[in-house]
């Protein structure tokens, strides 16, 4: 993504029409979170991790991703990934070598940003997005990636 804030905004508003029609007449769950993953891994500077994590007999489990192999499983509550699931929110993390509890799938990450994919009360999992870079992800961020979810969430629940 571009520095300036208008030239991310915009970058995202771009990504997510793409998304749109990437995905608008397929209806298979895994192969639309395979091409976000891609999508997301091809627009967003300076990240070295996004994928899914999906919700399975009370834990996540390891989805569609671009990067490194990572964590296979992540109990309700656990990292960053675990406690934005038990929270019901969004957490960005600025330095996960802060973050309690942290789970390192990839030494190499050094801030995240997590979204959870609820629906009411229902967890299907989450987004997530790591980076090398500490302080990567901000309120920009954490808003398209929001809209991101809900679209996916929408298409498919």
């Amino acid at each position: 993504m571009n520095k300036s804030p208008m030239n991310k905004e915009q970058s995202y508003q771009e990504m997510i029409e793409q998304l749109k029609s990437l995905i608008a007449d397929e209806y298979d769950l895994i192969a639309n979170l395979a091409n976000t993953s891609a999508l997301l891994n091809q627009f967003m500077d300076h990240i070295n991790w996004v994928g899914f994590y999906l919700f399975k007999d009370g834990e996540l489990v390891l989805g569609p991703f671009q990067g490194k192999p990572a964590c296979i499983r992540i109990p309700i509550g656990k990292g960053v990934c675990g406690t934005a699931v038990a929270r019901k929110e969004t957490i960005v993390v600025p330095n996960v070598h802060e973050f309690p509890g942290h789970i390192a799938c990839d030494e190499a990450s050094n801030s995240e940003i997590v979204v959870p994919m609820i629906k009411g009360d229902t967890i299907y999992g989450v987004l997530d997005v790591d980076s090398p870079i500490f302080e990567r992800f901000d309120s920009i961020d954490q808003h398209y990636l929001e809209q991101v979810v809900r679209f996916l969430i929408d298409h498919h629940f």
